[in-house]
């Protein structure tokens, strides 16, 4: 599911800064981006992380500045520099002839500059940038709660879109087996007796057609998977696979009633609520 949280410290010394994205994914994906202060700490994050989201490809980044100056994040030889600069000085004396950028010439030279070797983190940075991590992600779920109502607010609009095109199918029902019936009637009744059919072989070819087009069962377990639908929508948590094979069983019955109706009313409302079914599974896959 997608979400969005971000924490910050600041104090006179230092700046801490994070943020957390996540999107919808069947596990969790975890991608840190952390300072070289904290590299060390890598397996508690992802440990932090997994104890308040469940799944999701989740993005993590924190930012860490001291304000002090004291934690630069390279090194410079001071003495070697200025070895450098007498150098190039005397050099440029012995031919006669001047050193422009001398500075610059001086700072790229071998050795005078070198990146720092990381080290362990501080414990007290650590145990701050700790709590705004976890302030950040706390942010993040409450966002994808929120986010969540929204969609249980638009699931349950969706199966009552679907829950009142089974009621008009059901009204509908009666009335299309009368027209079926009658039609049936008036173009066989003169054709059979013309050609000397057993009557009660074809009354029982009748009832055999009738119980294929008879939709009573699909409307009955049709109208029980809405329920249960609803049912697991408001209960527990961590519902969305489940969510999804119930979506699959509506689907299924609505399938079913389309292709047995037989009938241009009927299959208007079929129409409207596989449409209704789509948009459920297609947002399900973002609950947990």
């Amino acid at each position: 599911m997608t979400g969005y949280g971000s924490a910050s410290y600041e104090n006179d010394d230092l700046l801490i800064s994070v943020e957390v994205k996540t999107l919808n994914s069947k596990f969790l994906d975890l991608t840190i981006r952390s300072p070289r202060q904290i590299s060390d700490k890598e397996l508690e994050i992802r440990n932090i992380v997994s104890k308040v989201l469940d799944r999701g490809k989740v993005n993590l980044s924190v930012e860490f500045l001291d304000k002090t100056g004291h934690d630069l994040p390279i090194q410079i030889n001071e003495e070697l520099f200025e070895a450098y600069i007498l150098k190039y000085q005397n050099l440029a004396l012995k031919v006669g002839t001047e050193v422009n950028d001398l500075f610059k010439i001086a700072l790229q030279s071998a050795n005078v500059v070198s990146n720092v070797v990381e080290k362990k983190s501080d414990t007290g940075n650590w145990d701050l940038i700790k709590k705004v991590i976890e302030e950040a992600l706390e942010n993040c779920n409450d966002f994808r709660q929120d986010e969540g109502n929204t969609l249980m607010k638009k699931f349950t609009e969706n199966i009552g879109v679907i829950r009142t095109g089974l009621e008009e199918i059901i009204q509908l029902d009666p009335i299309r087996k009368n027209r079926i019936r009658d039609r049936i009637s008036n173009n066989f009744k003169d054709w059979v007796e013309e050609n000397e059919f057993d009557k009660n072989r074809f009354e029982q070819e009748l009832i055999y057609y009738f119980e294929k087009i008879d939709i009573t069962e699909e409307i009955v377990r049709l109208g029980t998977h809405l329920d249960y639908f609803q049912k697991n929508l408001e209960e527990g948590s961590a519902q969305g696979k489940k969510l999804g094979f119930i979506s699959q069983e509506i689907g299924r019955e609505i399938n079913t009633i389309g292709s047995k109706a037989n009938d241009a009313n009927m299959q208007q409302h079929v129409v409207a609520m596989k449409d209704e079914l789509e948009k459920i599974k297609e947002q399900s896959l973002n609950i947990l």
